[in-house]
Protein backbone atom coordinates (compact mmCIF):
# COMPACT_ATOMS: atom_id res chain seq x y z
CA UNK A 1 0.00 0.00 0.00
CA UNK A 2 1.86 3.64 -1.04
CA UNK A 3 1.62 6.20 1.36
CA UNK A 4 -1.10 8.39 -0.71
CA UNK A 5 -3.17 5.33 -0.60
CA UNK A 6 -2.68 4.90 3.47
CA UNK A 7 -2.97 8.01 4.18
CA UNK A 8 -6.82 8.21 2.35
CA UNK A 9 -7.87 4.67 4.28
CA UNK A 10 -6.55 5.76 7.48
CA UNK A 11 -8.55 7.90 10.19
CA UNK A 12 -5.53 9.99 12.42
CA UNK A 13 -6.94 9.61 15.82
CA UNK A 14 -5.69 11.65 18.32
CA UNK A 15 -5.98 10.10 22.34
CA UNK A 16 -6.67 13.47 24.62
CA UNK A 17 -9.74 11.56 27.06
CA UNK A 18 -7.48 11.11 30.21
CA UNK A 19 -7.77 13.32 33.30
CA UNK A 20 -4.51 14.65 33.43
CA UNK A 21 -3.51 13.91 37.31
CA UNK A 22 0.25 14.59 37.22
CA UNK A 23 -0.44 17.57 35.08
CA UNK A 24 -2.83 18.93 38.33
CA UNK A 25 -5.53 17.95 36.23
CA UNK A 26 -5.63 21.01 34.00
CA UNK A 27 -6.70 19.88 29.91
CA UNK A 28 -3.06 18.64 28.40
CA UNK A 29 -4.40 19.19 24.97
CA UNK A 30 -4.58 23.24 25.76
CA UNK A 31 -1.31 22.89 27.42
CA UNK A 32 1.01 25.13 25.49
CA UNK A 33 3.99 24.66 24.15
CA UNK A 34 6.43 26.96 22.30
CA UNK A 35 2.96 29.28 21.92
CA UNK A 36 0.87 26.43 20.63
CA UNK A 37 -1.46 23.92 22.31
CA UNK A 38 0.14 20.27 22.95
CA UNK A 39 -3.31 19.77 20.45
CA UNK A 40 -2.61 21.81 18.01
CA UNK A 41 1.27 20.06 17.78
CA UNK A 42 -0.53 16.88 17.60
CA UNK A 43 -2.79 17.48 14.22
CA UNK A 44 -0.11 19.01 12.64
CA UNK A 45 2.05 16.14 13.13
CA UNK A 46 -0.82 13.82 12.48
CA UNK A 47 -2.87 15.60 9.96
CA UNK A 48 -0.74 15.69 6.70
CA UNK A 49 -0.82 11.58 7.45
CA UNK A 50 -4.47 10.83 7.24
CA UNK A 51 -7.45 11.17 4.95
CA UNK A 52 -9.21 12.41 8.09
CA UNK A 53 -8.79 13.32 11.85
CA UNK A 54 -10.69 12.71 14.91
CA UNK A 55 -9.61 13.92 18.35
CA UNK A 56 -10.97 11.73 21.49
CA UNK A 57 -11.62 13.73 24.36
CA UNK A 58 -14.19 13.84 27.09
CA UNK A 59 -14.55 17.53 27.37
CA UNK A 60 -16.88 20.09 26.38
CA UNK A 61 -16.63 19.42 22.71
CA UNK A 62 -16.67 22.97 22.02
CA UNK A 63 -13.47 23.64 23.53
CA UNK A 64 -11.88 22.22 20.60
CA UNK A 65 -13.63 23.24 17.81
CA UNK A 66 -11.04 25.40 16.61
CA UNK A 67 -8.78 22.55 16.34
CA UNK A 68 -10.69 19.55 15.62
CA UNK A 69 -14.35 19.47 14.03
CA UNK A 70 -14.66 15.60 15.20
CA UNK A 71 -14.87 15.38 18.60
CA UNK A 72 -15.73 11.55 19.97
CA UNK A 73 -16.80 10.79 23.78
CA UNK A 74 -16.24 7.88 25.73
CA UNK A 75 -18.79 5.61 25.70
CA UNK A 76 -18.76 5.07 29.13
CA UNK A 77 -18.33 7.69 32.06
CA UNK A 78 -15.48 5.90 34.36
CA UNK A 79 -12.67 6.73 32.16
CA UNK A 80 -11.51 3.49 31.10
CA UNK A 81 -8.26 4.65 30.05
CA UNK A 82 -6.97 5.20 25.91
CA UNK A 83 -8.61 1.79 24.89
CA UNK A 84 -12.20 3.96 25.03
CA UNK A 85 -10.51 6.66 23.03
CA UNK A 86 -9.48 3.59 20.64
CA UNK A 87 -12.78 2.16 20.45
CA UNK A 88 -14.61 5.20 19.82
CA UNK A 89 -12.13 6.14 16.68
CA UNK A 90 -12.43 2.35 15.55
CA UNK A 91 -16.32 2.83 15.71
CA UNK A 92 -16.06 6.29 13.98
CA UNK A 93 -14.11 4.67 11.29
CA UNK A 94 -16.76 1.91 11.09
CA UNK A 95 -18.87 4.89 10.05
CA UNK A 96 -17.22 6.61 8.09
CA UNK A 97 -15.72 3.68 6.25
CA UNK A 98 -12.13 4.10 6.52
CA UNK A 99 -10.60 0.65 7.66
CA UNK A 100 -7.98 1.68 9.39
CA UNK A 101 -7.38 4.42 12.62
CA UNK A 102 -3.85 5.68 13.36
CA UNK A 103 -3.84 6.85 16.94
CA UNK A 104 -1.54 8.68 18.94
CA UNK A 105 -1.29 10.61 22.16
CA UNK A 106 -2.15 14.32 22.23
CA UNK A 107 1.00 15.33 24.47
CA UNK A 108 3.52 13.22 22.16
CA UNK A 109 4.30 16.96 20.11
CA UNK A 110 7.12 15.27 18.34
CA UNK A 111 5.16 12.53 16.38
CA UNK A 112 7.23 11.11 13.20
CA UNK A 113 6.38 12.01 10.24
CA UNK A 114 6.74 8.94 8.67
CA UNK A 115 4.45 7.75 11.15
CA UNK A 116 1.40 6.11 9.77
CA UNK A 117 3.72 5.29 6.40
CA UNK A 118 5.95 3.20 7.97
CA UNK A 119 3.26 1.28 10.18
CA UNK A 120 1.43 0.63 7.25
CA UNK A 121 4.63 -0.61 5.59
CA UNK A 122 4.66 -3.46 8.72
CA UNK A 123 1.03 -4.24 8.99
CA UNK A 124 1.00 -7.31 6.52
CA UNK A 125 -1.38 -9.19 7.91
CA UNK A 126 -1.62 -8.61 11.26
CA UNK A 127 -4.45 -6.75 12.93
CA UNK A 128 -2.42 -4.05 14.94
CA UNK A 129 1.19 -2.11 14.02
CA UNK A 130 2.34 -0.38 17.24
CA UNK A 131 5.61 1.79 17.70
CA UNK A 132 8.52 1.78 19.67
CA UNK A 133 11.60 4.01 20.85
CA UNK A 134 14.48 3.96 23.19
CA UNK A 135 13.97 0.46 24.08
CA UNK A 136 10.13 1.25 24.41
CA UNK A 137 6.75 0.35 23.18
CA UNK A 138 4.06 2.39 22.76
CA UNK A 139 0.82 0.81 23.09
CA UNK A 140 -1.64 3.51 21.82
CA UNK A 141 0.67 4.97 19.51
CA UNK A 142 -0.03 2.65 16.57
CA UNK A 143 -2.13 1.49 13.31
CA UNK A 144 -5.64 -0.80 14.16
CA UNK A 145 -8.23 -2.53 11.81
CA UNK A 146 -11.37 -0.79 12.09
CA UNK A 147 -12.49 -4.28 12.57
CA UNK A 148 -11.15 -4.79 15.62
CA UNK A 149 -14.43 -2.39 17.28
CA UNK A 150 -16.40 -5.41 18.50
CA UNK A 151 -14.12 -7.52 20.21
CA UNK A 152 -12.18 -4.28 22.45
CA UNK A 153 -15.81 -3.07 22.98
CA UNK A 154 -16.93 -6.77 24.75
CA UNK A 155 -13.17 -6.46 25.87
CA UNK A 156 -13.94 -3.01 27.80
CA UNK A 157 -17.45 -4.32 29.00
CA UNK A 158 -15.23 -7.07 30.69
CA UNK A 159 -13.31 -5.09 32.21
CA UNK A 160 -10.04 -4.54 30.25
CA UNK A 161 -8.09 -1.70 30.73
CA UNK A 162 -4.20 -1.69 29.71
CA UNK A 163 -3.58 -1.43 26.14
CA UNK A 164 -0.39 -3.96 26.09
CA UNK A 165 -2.84 -7.06 26.84
CA UNK A 166 -5.38 -5.85 24.65
CA UNK A 167 -2.63 -5.39 21.97
CA UNK A 168 -0.72 -8.66 22.40
CA UNK A 169 -4.02 -10.70 22.19
CA UNK A 170 -4.14 -10.26 18.63
CA UNK A 171 -1.65 -10.61 15.63
CA UNK A 172 0.06 -7.35 15.97
CA UNK A 173 3.86 -6.43 14.71
CA UNK A 174 6.46 -3.57 16.62
CA UNK A 175 7.87 -0.58 14.74
CA UNK A 176 11.00 0.86 16.10
CA UNK A 177 12.06 4.75 15.68
CA UNK A 178 15.36 6.11 16.50
CA UNK A 179 15.58 7.78 19.68
CA UNK A 180 19.49 8.74 20.09
CA UNK A 181 19.12 12.09 19.06
CA UNK A 182 15.70 12.55 20.21
CA UNK A 183 13.02 10.16 21.21
CA UNK A 184 10.00 11.10 18.91
CA UNK A 185 7.82 9.90 21.33
CA UNK A 186 8.58 12.10 24.03
CA UNK A 187 5.61 12.54 26.50
CA UNK A 188 4.57 15.47 28.18
CA UNK A 189 3.15 13.77 31.64
CA UNK A 190 4.48 16.82 34.03
CA UNK A 191 5.45 20.01 34.32
CA UNK A 192 8.57 19.04 33.86
CA UNK A 193 8.39 17.61 30.69
CA UNK A 194 6.40 20.57 29.11
CA UNK A 195 9.75 22.29 30.01
CA UNK A 196 11.59 19.94 28.80
CA UNK A 197 9.65 19.99 25.45
CA UNK A 198 9.94 23.40 25.33
CA UNK A 199 13.86 23.20 25.31
CA UNK A 200 13.71 20.14 22.78
CA UNK A 201 11.88 22.76 20.82
CA UNK A 202 14.20 24.92 20.19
Amino acid sequence: MSAVAARADTLGLVLAGGRSRRMGGADKALLRLAGRPLLAHALARLGPQCGALALSANADPSVYAAFAPTVLKDATPDFPGPLAGVLAGLEHAARTRAPFVASMSVDTPFLPRDFVARLHAALGEADIAVAASGGRTHWTSGLWRATLADDLRARLRAGARRAEDFVRGHSFVVVAWDAAARDPFFNVNTPEDLDAAARMAT
